[in-house]
């Protein structure tokens, strides 16, 4: 994809993408959505990917989301996007995410669970979240191990304003995307496992993986959530 095409057509030719991805894996399009990634772009360029009808936005620091999520408080509920956090969360910084942030997609320890439970007590709501789980085992990822998991989800589960919706991960880079379907597929695999063990009230449904270099793969094992920066919004220099 020539990211120096217009936004409009980046828009037609990823959904393009996530159809025929769709097509080989019998999956439907319904299963699949979309969180553009506005960390590199502009408040400018991030009024424009709502304007295009895309309203799921993944930011990954405060600081550098405050202004833009303040800015589009101004928009009606109808246009109004849902904010994801999909970096890694500071117990610091919960306060400032949480009751702004709708998706947390980087749970991965019991002292960020228990902040982000504070707070939504506070604010009386309830917290979807992902579990991120290295797949990879690459020491350069955060995330739980994947036998981690079961305790962790235990141990959670007394927080009754965090809900568990499934799991995330990052695959390493691949010149191939291909490269990377084991660990989708890992990741899918451990989900289903999880929800055999009945831990949880409700079942995992969610897969929060691939991004731009490799989400037709992450789709074609079972994605649910694919996050997409430099593919669909683009990359602005500093």
């Amino acid at each position: 994809m020539n990211l120096l095409s217009t936004l409009a057509e980046r828009v037609q030719e990823v959904e393009q993408l996530i159809q025929a991805a769709c097509e080989r894996s019998g999956r439907s399009r319904d299963e699949v959505n979309v969180v553009a990634v506005t960390k590199y772009v502009s408040l400018e360029s991030v009024r424009d990917v709502v304007a295009h009808g895309v309203r799921q936005l993944g930011e990954n620091r405060w600081q550098n989301a405050k202004p833009k999520w303040e800015a589009l408080q101004e928009l009606p509920p109808s246009e109004a996007p849902v904010w994801h956090y999909i970096g890694s969360l500071q117990t610091n910084k919960v306060k400032d995410v949480i009751g702004k942030f709708t998706y947390i997609h980087s749970l991965d320890r019991l002292s960020l669970a228990e902040a982000i439970a504070d707070r939504a007590d506070k604010l009386g709501i309830i917290v979807p979240c992902f579990i991120q789980v290295n797949v990879s085992g690459e020491d350069s990822k955060q995330g739980l191990e994947p036998d981690e998991v079961p305790d962790f989800l235990r141990a959670i589960s007394e927080y009754r304003s965090i809900r568990p919706v499934g799991l995330m991960t990052m695959a390493p880079f691949e010149a191939e995307a291909e490269e990377t379907r084991p660990v989708f597929q890992a990741l899918r695999q451990l989900r289903d496992q999880l929800n055999t063990l009945g831990i949880l009230e409700q079942p995992l449904t969610e897969l929060s993986m691939g991004m731009s270099n490799d989400f037709t793969v992450a789709i074609e094992e079972g994605a649910t959530w694919v996050r997409l920066g430099t593919i669909l919004v683009g990359k602005e220099e500093a």
